[in-house]
């Protein structure tokens, strides 16, 4: 369920790792700049958003996530890691025009980013479960009542 990720960030190439209570993901703002946000939470840290990294696309479309008022974002990654069922690592390069979709959530003055998955294709299946959402990074993105400026 995408662990880690490789980005640009103000001319470094930078890594970051969800189990981090540090781990920060690169959001595309509407003016094209980059932005750093705190990826998702750990039962350890302080705050009230859900403890985890990760949004399924079926949870999104239920509402379960409705009351943290999600944004979806884009997530702009050189490449992701993904483990299999013994731990081990893989990483998968994005095409330049494809990125992770995330949900940015809010609970107050809390702001979090997550990744948003969905079912592995049938072909890493024996891999792992999950994988983040690609989408293509031209286009317009929906930004309602957003406050990521």
């Amino acid at each position: 369920m995408c662990g880690g990720v490789n980005f640009e960030y103000e001319g470094e190439v930078l890594k970051s790792f969800f189990p981090n209570p540090k781990a920060q993901l690169p959001l595309l703002k509407r003016n094209g700049e980059i932005m750093l946000m705190g990826w998702g939470r750990r039962e350890k840290q302080e705050g009230k958003l859900p403890t985890t990294g990760w949004a399924r696309l079926d949870s999104i479309y239920t509402g379960r996530w409705d009351k943290y008022f999600p944004i979806p974002v884009r997530i702009p990654v050189l490449r992701f890691m993904e483990k299999n069922y013994e731990g081990v690592s893989k990483w998968y390069d994005l095409i330049p025009s494809n990125c992770i979709q995330g949900l940015v959530a809010r609970e107050g003055n809390e702001m979090r980013v997550y990744v948003v998955t969905v079912e592995a294709e049938l072909s890493e299946r024996d891999y792992h479960d999950r994988m983040p959402r690609l989408i293509n990074m031209p286009g317009k993105v929906v930004w309602a009542n957003s406050s990521i400026k």
